[in-house]
């Protein structure tokens, strides 16, 4: 019995007989969605070509099960794994429904005859797709982003074991994007699809992966669960990002703070500075975020936004001696942005500083956007 039901076996991929990436060992559980991340050209989709045969291995073997996948006769293959590509596929004078249908081709006969039951399934996978509309379509005539969810179709269509994807939410807006990854999890939870795809928006890759394939160099970078792989030193090497950060607690990549003597002191607390910071940065206005406790929303942004952040620590009043410091350091600020915080007895500091500012009329109360 096998250990996982998909399996990369001292696998190398490259092109005519030479390696890209080699010594690629990943074992993947049924159901389980797996992502490849990286930079552009890494070799995220020169391994999904490999593995679904668009492409010779240069070495080593892909399993199902027990089963060599290399060695899979070829109708069997595309009954078992269903392949969706970024390379575009030419087709005349075919309908958007008849491309879905061609997912049913590996279980018909030679002549592709469609039963009444194919046809079942075609508008159902269209349907799953919000592509019914689409149906009499010519398929050349359409957007790209429509092209991407007929394909998507045809793949459901024939009910794979496996599904490989190269990029699925490119040319999707938002709406669409959510979708078809609210798609690709269903399949997987509640029919047991193993998903294998590549992402290039790292925050959606987080949020829908079991597990992530960093690809960079000529071996596997990492390779690990959202929890391992999202981490801040990680995604920045594996980018080799020097002009920016990687925030792991929202999921995003950060511009470069704002650099120089900081001009102004934010007040904040429980995520009323992020606007501020925000706002702050777009203005390239250095500045100074304080006081704040590490597990405070406020602070995941400010450490890689402001130019210096203040801290107390966690479940603690704020002592005299960090007011002392917050104080000393706002004063050399030309002006102090109050974005609002609840008074309790652990951040009476805050509400000292507030005076402070205000005596010195430095002080500016800030307004949110979604404040009336």
């Amino acid at each position: 019995m096998a250990d996982y039901y998909f399996q990369m076996k001292d696998l190398s991929v490259g092109y005519n007989g030479n390696s890209l990436i080699r010594d690629i060992n990943i074992g993947i559980n049924k159901g389980e969605i797996v992502t490849l991340i990286g930079p552009n050209g890494s070799g995220k989709s020169t391994i999904l070509k490999s593995i679904t045969r668009q492409l010779k291995v240069v070495g080593g073997n892909v399993f199902f099960d027990d089963t060599s996948l290399l060695k899979l006769p070829y109708k069997e293959l595309a009954s078992k794994m269903a392949v969706v590509l970024t390379d575009r596929i030419k087709t005349e004078l075919m309908t958007c429904h008849d491309i879905v249908a061609t997912g049913r081709y590996p279980y018909t006969g030679r002549l592709g005859i469609l039963t009444q039951e194919d046809e079942c399934l075609v508008e159902e996978a269209m349907q799953a797709v919000h592509a019914q509309e689409l149906g009499n379509r010519d398929f050349n005539a359409i957007s790209d982003g429509q092209k991407q969810r007929i394909l998507l179709a045809r793949a459901i269509c024939q009910d794979p074991d496996v599904i490989v994807l190269d990029e699925p939410t490119s040319f999707l807006d938002v709406k669409y994007k959510l979708e078809l990854l609210a798609i690709l999890r269903q399949m997987a939870k509640e029919k047991g699809i193993t998903v294998i795809m590549s992402l290039h928006e790292i925050d959606l890759a987080e949020k829908i992966s079991d597990k992530v394939i960093c690809v960079s160099g000529e071996t596997i970078f990492a390779y690990g669960t959202p929890e391992m792989i999202f981490k801040e030193e990680t995604i920045r090497s594996l980018y080799h990002i020097d002009n920016g950060y990687f925030d792991p607690v929202f999921g995003s990549i950060e511009l470069p703070r704002p650099e120089g003597k900081p001009q102004i002191f934010v007040l904040s607390a429980g995520g009323s500075g992020i606007e501020v910071y925000r706002r702050l940065q777009k203005e390239n206005i250095p500045f100074i975020a304080g006081i704040l406790y590490p597990g405070d929303i406020d602070y995941q942004l400010a450490r890689v936004l402001a130019m210096e952040v203040i801290t107390e620590k966690p479940y603690c009043r704020m002592t005299e001696e960090t007011y002392a410091w917050a104080a000393e350091r706002m004063q050399t600020c030309e002006k102090v942005i109050f974005a609002g915080a609840e008074a309790g007895d652990m951040n009476q500091a805050l509400f000292r500083l507030k005076e402070e500012a205000e005596k010195a009329g430095k002080l500016i109360e800030y307004q949110t956007s979604d404040r009336d």
